[in-house]
């Protein structure tokens, strides 16, 4: 079953939030319905960045060492792959 890591922004540059699940597009809705508290209060509601894992203990790992990172390197790592931080969650594998 595949994993994701995650990082959910409040607009270019706001407010991130970073996680791990199974169900990514569930996850995301659950965010945007207010079930997060953090995620609820900073209006944290846009997904910018995911990546695919093969398990969950690799997606925990790499959830882990990315909370970690320091904010400039989650920036530039959402820009590499979505310059204009668009949502993308129509990009979610099925």
């Amino acid at each position: 079953m595949a994993h994701f890591v995650y990082i959910l922004a409040s607009r270019p540059g706001g407010a991130l939030y970073t996680g791990c699940t199974c169900d990514l597009r569930t996850r995301v809705a659950a965010h945007r319905a207010g079930f997060s508290k953090h995620t609820s209060r900073y209006k944290i509601d846009r997904l910018v960045w995911f990546e695919e894992q093969d398990d969950f203990e690799t997606s925990l790992r790499r959830e882990r060492s990315l909370k970690r990172w320091k904010r400039d390197w989650k920036i530039a790592l959402i820009t590499s792959a979505n310059q204009n931080w668009h949502d993308i969650t129509a990009q979610i594998p099925s």
